[in-house]
């Protein structure tokens, strides 16, 4: 099939797109690789968010007028279209400035711009001051939004206010200028004379002034409920998977899921430690167990690195082909005040700055590996690595905005989950600790389906759930926080400060958490779907290539791409 060039409408117009988003938004230009825009951030307002929800209600207007020839041109439309409607859905509702949390805020994204730029020359270094000296306006705009929620009456819970507030007063507490003078000596500047550490300053005393009128103007004014309620929970649905979701449907599944895995848990648990009374004495052996430990943060980053670096040596040429140019990638410590869990950022459009995994220690020196081998699997590789770096070497077959602006939570999310599940199903946990914390993670997105649909829909708990720690029997009851962190901890093997986290994660941010799950039900769908269709035909690693060919997209969109596939590698 012939494919597009990049003079093709619908590329040029994507185009277009992304040089837009880049300019709204610095942040994400940085991210995306895009040059020119590191020494801004961007503005956070009420007046600017309704300025780029008529910018994208005029760009979809757009996106009609262009004709498509081929699938290419056809789903590269398709993307465009479906991810600029639910953004447009959000900003129209006024949910976006409404909704934040300590894993994603303006907060939250400003501090970790900052450990994706360059800071190798004085030049480098320049670049940085001038981004620091914009934090207090970028702030500052911030604040003003949220003095108009909070006017409407419209602000989060309670919960996230002071959540945000604690992380900004951790970035207050010399987290900016502890940057300055990591910069300053790794360029070989001085942190005073270079600027570097006044703009830190300032950076400082304007993240203190915000936390402080969170805590004291903003939290009393914060809602009552915790939960976002039916219709904003759809709306977010519909924004991190792209698909039709039904909510009470999703809650039974996830629920019946949750207890096969723990079956599964159980039996292993018989294997690890004959007698043991609960999943958490298990796993609470594992974690004193000195063979299973790694000692020191320096010693764990290392063992990350070389944990990816050995999966990709198996993995290519069997079940994927891995272009050298993304067979590296990096695993960094998170920046302190980051929320709980691991994660990973994608390369540069250029791919001059490596994908990267991120490891927050929470102020722990000392780490246990059976719980890490299967997120690090989900992270790197074959997971978010693999995922992401491939699509941005796919410019033939996706638009600009496709690779870089394309993500959906459902799909992305969704693969990384099932990439897990593909290296268990290859025999990779053959210890039987590695395995029990490859099902603690199913377990865990699992229970993220029960306990968010359960907590933003008040929904009562399922009648057979039990005893929860020290809440009693909890059947039946109405969804609490409380009973979310005490099902996390048992039937997931969460630590407390972990569950918490999540907790407060899945409260902050609707319908994120049930991606993972739902995700993956789909990917293993399609799976089958073909499998059956192909009969002797099918092969797994070209399945593999084929969905990661396609690139991010919504959810529906996938499932019909894949169904409509013929066995053919890359025959997009």
């Amino acid at each position: 099939m012939t494919r597009p060039t990049s003079l093709s409408p619908i590329f040029v117009f994507a185009n277009e797109l992304v040089e837009r988003m880049a300019r709204r938004d610095p942040i994400f230009a940085t991210q995306s690789g895009i040059k020119g825009y590191d020494h801004l951030l961007g503005d956070f307002s009420t007046e600017q968010l309704a300025s780029d929800e008529a910018e994208i209600a005029e760009e979809l207007r757009g996106l009609e007028s262009i004709a498509v020839t081929g699938d290419v041109e056809r789903i590269a439309r398709e993307v465009i279209r479906e991810r600029l409607s639910v953004k447009h859905a959000l900003l129209a509702s006024g949910d976006i400035r409404r909704t934040f949390s300590v894993l994603s805020s303006p907060l939250e994204g400003i501090r970790q711009v900052f450990e994706l730029m360059a800071m190798d020359s004085p030049e480098a270094a320049e670049v940085i001051r001038g981004r620091l000296s914009q934090i207090r306006p970028a702030l500052t705009s911030w604040r003003r939004a949220l003095v108009d929620v909070a006017s409407a009456g419209q602000l989060p819970a309670e919960r996230q206010i002071l959540g945000v507030a604690e992380q900004s007063t951790a970035y207050a507490n010399r987290g900016w200028t502890t940057l300055a003078r990591r910069v300053a000596d790794a360029v070989s500047v001085d942190a005073e004379a270079s600027g570097l550490l006044a703009a830190a300053e300032d950076a400082q005393g304007a993240c203190a002034e915000l936390a402080e009128w969170l805590r004291v103007e903003a939290a009393p004014q914060a809602a009552a409920k915790e939960g976002c309620g039916a219709e904003r929970y759809q709306r977010w649905t519909n924004y991190y998977t792209g698909a039709t979701l039904n909510p009470r449907e999703l809650y039974e599944w996830g629920y019946q899921d949750l207890r096969r895995i723990n079956d599964r848990m159980w039996r292993l648990a018989d294997v690890l430690l004959p007698g043991a009374s609960s999943l958490v004495a298990v796993a609470d052996h594992l974690d004193h167990d000195p063979a299973r430990a790694i000692v020191g943060a320096d010693v764990l980053i290392d063992k990350l690195r070389s944990f990816t670096a050995a999966t990709v040596a198996e993995l290519n040429g069997v079940h994927f082909d891995i272009d050298e140019r993304i067979q590296f990638c990096d695993a960094r410590l998170a920046p302190e005040g980051t929320a709980a869990a691991p994660y990973y950022i994608a390369p540069s459009e250029d791919l001059s700055r490596p994908g990267t995994t991120w490891f927050p220690t929470l102020g722990l020196t000392t780490f246990t590996w059976w719980r890490e081998a299967t997120v690090w699997y989900h992270e790197s590789v074959p997971g978010h690595h693999l995922q992401c770096a491939v699509a941005l070497l796919a410019a033939e077959r996706q638009t600009r905005f496709h690779r870089l602006a394309g993500w959906t939570s459902g799909y992305g999310e969704g693969w990384a989950l099932y990439a897990e599940r593909l290296m268990d199903e290859l025999g990779y946990f053959s210890d039987p600790a590695d395995e029990l914390g490859y099902l603690a993670c199913q377990a865990m997105r699992a229970a993220r389906i029960v306990v968010d649909v359960g907590l933003h829909l008040e929904l009562d708990a399922p009648g057979d759930l039990g005893v929860l720690g020290d809440l009693g029997d909890c059947s039946g009851r109405r969804w609490t926080p409380e009973m979310a962190v005490a099902l996390l901890e048992e039937w997931a093997l969460q630590s407390r400060a972990m569950s918490i986290s999540e907790v407060d994660r899945y409260l902050g941010n609707p319908a994120q958490a049930i991606s993972y799950k739902v995700g993956e039900r789909v990917w293993l769908e399609a799976r089958e779907e073909t499998r059956r269709r192909l009969g002797d035909g099918f092969s797994l690693k070209a399945f593999h290539a084929q969905a990661l060919a396609l690139g991010p997209m919504g959810l529906d969109t996938f499932s019909a791409e894949m169904a409509a596939w013929d066995g053919a590698t890359h025959s997009l």
